[in-house]
């Protein structure tokens, strides 16, 4: 699965997506509040990698952050962008963030990891740790599993991961969890979880690894 496959998936049923999930209604409230928790009044620019129509990027901005949304379908962006017209809105991939590095004060990235092949994670999670500021905060919402699996996404092959996995993935690139939530999953919605992490010392790490 690349960046090119999931554009093309999400750009054919962009109407419907945004029509279903274009607003925070439809974002659980525990889940808001840990976005909150850990992503409002940062002291420089959080960017909301996969913003998809723009509501959780506008949120951040309504909680005092300097919020701006990245996302690879043009649909979501010119959406976010007419919806929203006081937020920065732009096309980018989260494989290549355009930022310098230790620019970015916080991470959102609300189920926009999940089509991510499971041999690509680290490389992106990677390249998030390039961009974090010392102290950074990331957010990550997914699909909570016993195992590290594929599933038929209503949209694109999608992936589950335990929490537990997805907690060392991050600890490996440099980031700490801090907070967790997970959610059972029911008749109708999969099992979900997020995770709020913050940026640890790179050097440290770099330390065990040479040793």
């Amino acid at each position: 699965m690349n960046v090119e496959q999931v554009q093309r998936a999400y750009a054919s049923v962009a109407d419907l997506y945004i029509e279903l999930f274009g607003t925070t209604g439809q974002v659980p409230a525990d889940d808001l509040a840990l976005i909150g928790r850990h992503l409002s009044n940062r002291p420089g620019r959080v960017l909301d990698l996969g913003c998809g129509p723009g509501h959780l990027t506008a949120h951040l901005r309504s909680l005092g952050s300097d919020a701006a949304g990245i996302d690879v379908v043009p649909e979501f962006i010119a959406h976010a962008a007419t919806t929203h017209p006081t937020v920065e809105f732009r096309l980018g991939s989260m494989t290549n963030l355009d930022v310098a590095d230790h620019s970015v004060h916080g991470i959102l990235a609300y189920y926009s990891l999940i089509h991510l092949p499971p041999q690509d994670l680290d490389g992106v999670l990677a390249e998030f740790r390039r961009a974090m500021a010392p102290s950074g905060a990331l957010v990550v919402g997914f699909f909570d599993g016993d195992e590290v699996a594929a599933f038929d996404h209503k949209v694109v092959t999608a992936y589950r991961w335990p929490a537990d996995e997805l907690s060392e993935r991050l600890a490996r690139a440099g980031f700490t969890e801090v907070e967790r939530l997970r959610r059972p999953g029911d008749d109708t919605h999969r099992p979900q979880a997020a995770i709020a992490a913050t940026a640890t010392d790179l050097r440290a790490g770099a330390g065990e690894r040479r040793a």
